[in-house]
């Protein structure tokens, strides 16, 4: 075994050069930023809010959000439907009282979308346009553009942020730490910025709340359908300040990625499920349709079943990828429903309307993050998450389609409702003394390529030892203090949380595929806490009852 260096408790950094206040502090700019700084505005417009973003304020994963967003909105369609595909797909790691939240205050949250501004598509004769997708029973995906939804959710967002000048914000805004109180909640923030007026470099807003919806991790891994920005900074900062995260081993890996060679690296082409959802089906190179047979859903089975069947064709053919034929949905559709999708094709010389789309899985989703209750409160007081970043219980083991923007939108209300009558009293931050630690920006390759090789949608034992032996082993240097030291060392932090997880669960459960434990096994079932002590990563198997309808009776 090899010796592991110890992971910083903050991360090396000036000290603040600039300070300011506002009574809460929302770091992220996506659906679940956006949201949940509107609705405690709308709580409480005395408060002062302060919305930070790493990029501008479109730059997050919302934006890349194709499919659509998934509510009981249809003829026929109930929320207990929707709880019942939410809680198969995942995988009996679910919270009942989480997911019954989410499906029924999320049709009244989407229609308050629609009253934001946001245009969703609509038949002729009026009617929301609904779709379906992959695990679901019912046509419940709205969308917005054929296949840009989160494209006109975010504008709808941003435009109201801009009518309501009290919320401000600060972009290109890199989290780095949090600002603690001498109790251990929320006294602050410490962020790094770029060139904000006054406000340039490493600064601190003393605050009486946080809420972290920084997005997700996806950065950890080669290739991935996430922007560059997802490098797992506020799942880092949470952690380094005391709160615990849970289910990190349960990384939903997208099944159809469009697969632009074995060198590739970075943000992917990602081909909604959606397309599968119009009736695009995959074969391998013999024309074969191989998901007839794998499930009752077939090309529309839930994620994790598409991607290991697709990973095992792969194996089994010694082929990088399968194929995706929407050949038979012709021109006009496609430029009508999937415009976007059709440019991306084109402008990597594949045009589905005559050829088959080269797809592969690629990491697209993080369903574990900061542990939080229902109303989004972490096991640190003042300290809130929402998004892709927290871990609701929504998702359990395997995210159900288009039920990410939808819990985004939720938790982010279900916040608003309660951060202000909870308002912490000011605090002065504490003296710090966590030890602080950074790594170099170089070793973000080696961390990827064996995240990817070992971590990915295949795991052992064997692997998941030599992945934790290695990144604990990767040579910190003694690195420029700067934004790519900061995000790499929060990357590290969490590649060696999720390695740890999903070593310590020795069963296949929903997108965490063991090959050596290839069934899941409900004596297992419960989740995964990781946390921070003693610079040492330390992680916690607790066990609760499966929740999966389909092999065992819920109830709340």
């Amino acid at each position: 075994m090899t010796a592991h260096r110890p992971v910083p408790g903050r991360l090396r950094a000036p000290a603040p050069g600039w300070t300011t206040r506002a009574d809460v502090v929302v770091v992220g700019s996506g659906i679940a930023g956006l949201t949940a700084a509107l609705r405690i505005h709308a709580a409480d417009p005395t408060l002062h809010l302060t919305v930070v973003t790493k990029d501008v304020l479109a730059a997050g994963s919302t934006q890349w959000a194709q499919g659509g967003i998934a509510a009981a909105l249809g003829p026929g369609d109930t929320p207990e439907q929707h709880e019942h595909d939410t809680l198969v797909a995942g995988a009996g790691a679910c919270d009942v009282e989480a997911v019954r939240a989410l499906v029924t205050e999320g049709p009244d949250a989407v229609r308050e979308l629609i009253a934001l501004g946001t245009q969703f598509d609509h038949h002729p004769d009026g009617e929301l346009s609904l779709t379906r997708e992959g695990g679901h029973h019912r046509d419940r995906i709205a969308h917005a553009g054929g296949d840009a939804t989160g494209a006109e959710i975010q504008r709808a967002l941003i435009a109201a942020v801009e009518r309501a000048p009290e919320i401000e914000v600060i972009q290109h805004a890199l989290a780095v730490d949090l600002l603690r109180a001498d109790d251990g909640g929320v006294a602050g923030l410490t962020l790094h910025v770029l060139g904000e007026g006054q406000r340039d470099g490493v600064g601190a807003v003393h605050c009486r709340a946080v809420v972290l919806a920084s997005g997700g991790l996806g950065q950890v891994f080669s290739q991935s359908t996430n922007p560059s920005v997802s490098t797992g900074d506020g799942m880092a900062v949470a952690m380094r300040a005391g709160a615990r995260l849970r289910d990190l081993e349960f990384v939903q890996f997208h099944p159809t990625v469009m697969w632009l060679g074995h060198d590739s690296q970075g943000q992917q082409p990602l081909i909604s499920e959606a397309v599968r959802g119009e009736g695009a089906f995959l074969v391998d190179f013999d024309g074969h349709r191989f998901m007839q047979g794998e499930h009752p859903l077939a090309d529309l089975a839930p994620r994790d079943v598409v991607a290991k069947a697709i990973t095992r064709r792969m194996i089994e053919t010694g082929h990088p990828h399968m194929w995706l034929d929407a050949r038979h949905l012709g021109t006009a559709f496609w430029e009508r429903r999937f415009p976007t999708i059709l440019r991306v094709c084109r402008e990597h010389g594949v045009d589905p309307v005559t050829g088959l789309v080269p797809v592969a899985p690629a990491q697209h989703y993080a369903s574990g993050g900061v542990a939080t209750d229902l109303w989004g409160r972490t096991s640190v007081p003042g300290l809130y998450a929402t998004g892709e970043v927290a871990c609701s219980g929504v998702h359990g083991a395997n995210r159900l389609a288009s039920n990410s923007l939808l819990e985004g939108l939720v938790f982010s209300r279900r916040i608003a409702e309660v951060l202000p009558g909870e308002l912490r009293a000011w605090s002065e931050p504490a003296t710090d003394t966590r030890p602080e630690g950074l790594v170099d920006g170089e070793v973000r390759r080696a961390m990827q390529e064996v995240m990817t090789s070992r971590v990915g949608v295949l795991r052992h034992a064997a692997g998941l030892a030599e992945a934790i032996d290695v990144l604990g082993a990767l040579d910190p240097g003694d690195p420029e203090v700067d934004p790519a030291a900061w995000e790499t060392t929060n990357l590290l932090t969490i590649s060696t949380a999720l390695a740890e997880a999903a070593a310590l669960r020795t069963e296949t459960r929903g997108s965490h595929w063991r090959e050596d434990f290839p069934d899941r096994d409900d004596a297992r079932a419960g989740h995964i806490d990781s946390w921070l002590e003693d610079g040492r990563i330390r992680v916690e198997w607790t066990y609760s009852p499966s929740t999966d309808p389909s092999t065992t009776a819920v109830t709340a």
